[in-house]
């Protein structure tokens, strides 16, 4: 009988307590969003909290990075408390107007937030076909069914992310733009800081752009893959992204495929973490310097610059690579071929207090080839390249141009050509 009681005493007491952690997480994320970037705000308006549910109000602010105008989007949504969570249902305001009823005539997108105590979360937003027609202009657009979920946990630390949209047209009188199955997955790890680690895939299968007196543009089967890691003791990163292109077809000639990689190994995790928070900074100061205290985003700003070059030569001490091992784009012609990689070795602990630049201990190489008659083939980029070739920058070797070079002591090696380089951080 007392086990009895007790369990109906957890029940009856549950959704109450679920509530009001529901409605603190919720805070607490909103405020959070709104502070790690400066692209949007998510506020919360009335927050009317029930025994076995919840209703409340909210604006979504969406900044313009270039011109710093914002837009207002309301939100509303309706919560129901469970024993051990709770499910937000979001929704559009009834008065957002005809527009959106012209969009969504049937079915309206549908966005839910799966909450639970022990700090995990699932979010869902399925978006319905859409098909609009203006037939004054003759524009239309049509959107699959697209579908999108991010599964959380670990109180925010690990994410799973997956995106399915299968496709879109937008038409106009003078142009046609087509979309085909696009997928993403991400995995998200959180390691300190501003540092995150994980593998993701995205994957495009086909744009056409058709404008008029213009030959079709066709891209099929992008694919972009990445994956960043650390070390045993989490103390540096290394990541290598590879990016394909099956073929690109233009004037119903088709070549490919396309390839190019891009690695960076043995960064810093916490010199990393403040490059990456301080060049957020930056960005916001500039989002605020429209209408604010000019002297006070000029010396954030500097402060941001200051803490950008003591990251950078954090990241130098520890030593580091990046850059570009593998490009290979094909073209008519020939495929064009490059490698450009970077360096900086380790410097001793007993002078790393005395290092004032990166620059002078950097070195790198780089070599691109491309095809003699992709040159000869399009007088624009032969009046680039003509230059380069009268200074020996690039040499003609057979049927290809090929530059090659080496950096070190800061100067540039390219073909024998000498090239100083100034200071930098």
């Amino acid at each position: 009988m007392v086990a009895g009681v007790a369990v109906l005493a957890v029940g009856v007491v549950a959704p109450w307590a679920v509530g009001y952690v529901t409605e603190q997480q919720w805070q607490s994320v909103a405020t959070e969003v709104s502070q790690s970037q400066p692209l949007f705000r998510l506020e919360t308006g009335d927050y009317d909290r029930g025994y076995l549910g919840a209703d409340f109000t909210g604006t979504i602010t969406v900044r313009n990075p270039e011109t710093g105008n914002e837009h207002e989007f309301d939100y509303q949504a309706r919560v129901s408390h469970g024993v051990t969570g709770s499910l937000m249902d979001f929704s559009l305001p009834s008065e957002a107007g005809t527009r959106v009823e012209e969009i969504f005539p049937d079915e309206k997108p549908k966005l839910t937030l799966e909450t639970r105590l022990w700090g995990t979360a699932l979010i869902e937003l399925s978006i319905p076909a859409v098909s609009v027609l203006r037939e004054e202009t003759g524009e239309s657009f049509d959107m699959s069914e697209s579908y999108t979920r991010a599964d959380i946990s670990g109180n925010g630390a690990h994410a799973d992310i997956l995106m399915l949209w299968p496709g879109a047209v937008i038409r106009a009188p003078d142009l046609r733009i087509s979309i085909e199955d696009f997928r993403l997955e991400q995995t998200l790890e959180h390691l300190a800081g501003e540092v995150w680690l994980g593998d993701g895939d995205m994957s495009l299968a086909r744009l056409e752009v058709a404008a008029r007196n213009e030959p079709v543009l066709r891209f099929d089967q992008f694919a972009l893959r990445s994956e960043t890691t650390a070390d045993d003791d989490g103390q540096s990163l290394d990541s290598e992204t590879l990016v394909t292109l099956e073929s690109v077809t233009a004037d119903d000639e088709s070549f490919g495929p396309h390839r190019m990689a891009f690695v960076f190994n043995g960064l810093e995790v916490q010199s990393w973490s403040e490059l990456t928070s301080a060049l957020t900074d930056m960005q916001t100061a500039a989002l605020d310097s429209e209408g604010g205290d000019s002297r006070a985003v000029m010396q954030q700003q500097m402060e941001s610059m200051n803490r950008i070059n003591q990251a950078m030569l954090g990241l130098a001490a520890d030593g580091f690579s990046l850059g570009f091992p593998e490009m290979s784009f094909a073209t008519p012609y020939g495929p064009v071929n490059g490698e450009i990689m970077v360096e900086h070795p380790p410097v001793p602990d007993e002078e790393k207090d005395r290092m004032m630049m990166v620059m002078q201990r950097l070195t790198g190489n780089l070599e691109v080839s491309m095809p003699l008659a992709l040159v000869e083939q399009h007088p624009e980029l032969g009046m680039q390249v003509a230059p380069l070739i009268k200074q020996g920058v690039v040499e003609r070797e057979g049927g290809r141009l090929r530059m090659k070079g080496t950096l070190e002591d800061l100067a540039l090696d390219i073909n024998g050509n000498l090239i100083p380089l100034p200071p930098l951080f």
